[in-house]
């Protein structure tokens, strides 16, 4: 993975890379549940706005007639804000898009996710306001909460929480006026002050449902076998 977010596991191992669009699509048909998935999200390891064309090419076969004939609203991919090539995935696909965003301010998000140097989240969300997301097609916003003092997942970091009163009247006014949605994520890492009370989720997703944001906390799933959302990595590289 390129992007080299300091929270996630994934992004410790470094640049491996890049799938095609047969490695894409090995990883949906190649399991024995593939007949019956319901949806796809396009997550996890590295940035797709980063590999465009196997990305586009993928979800091509996936909703075309002559492929599986998917409705593109069974897909969502997930992106942490690569400006060169989101245009293109906008205009060319009719899939949800889902944007990592974690913190809504510029220093503290850059200091947890360096792409942020380069690609601004208010740059992003001033290219996703030229869309319609008023209908089907849906944005929304992966937002990993994060308690007092956590350590990165490489232990060479720490950062305070992203929870506070201010983070939420920041993202309010951050994504006021762009249908969306908001996904509040625990973080998963099991260390010592990193975990968020349930009160202080709540009193979050509050905020921001009170003022007009669809917000949902998300369930964790393969938290158990450490294959949660920034938890996948291998013990040898």
């Amino acid at each position: 993975c390129k992007m080299g977010c300091k929270f996630c596991m994934t992004g410790t191992l470094g640049f491996q890379g890049n799938l095609e669009a047969c490695d894409i699509l090995n990883q949906i048909f190649s399991i024995p549940q593939s007949e019956q998935l319901t949806n796809v999200v396009f997550m996890g390891e590295g940035e797709p706005m980063d590999n465009i064309e196997p990305v586009l090419r993928s979800l091509e076969v996936l909703t075309s007639e002559y492929g599986c004939g998917w409705s593109p609203k069974r897909i969502t991919v997930s992106a942490a804000g690569f400006l060169k090539n989101m245009p293109q995935f906008l205009e060319q696909s009719a899939c949800h898009v889902a944007i990592s965003l974690h913190n809504p301010f510029t220093e503290e998000r850059a200091k947890i996710m360096p792409i942020e140097r380069t690609n601004p989240i208010e740059k992003v969300l001033e290219l996703l306001r030229k869309y319609d997301f008023s209908h089907q097609r849906r944005v929304s916003f992966e937002y990993i909460m994060f308690g007092n003092n956590t350590t990165s997942a490489d232990d060479t970091l720490q950062w305070d929480t992203n929870i506070t009163s201010r983070h939420a009247k920041k993202l309010v006014d951050l994504l006021h006026n762009l249908p969306c949605r908001v996904n509040l994520i625990r973080y998963h890492a099991k260390r010592p002050n990193s975990a968020v009370a349930e009160k202080e989720v709540e009193k979050f997703c509050d905020y921001l449902t009170a003022h007009g944001i669809i917000t949902t906390v998300r369930k964790s799933r393969g938290e158990d076998i450490l294959a949660a959302c920034g938890m996948l990595v291998n013990e040898r590289k």
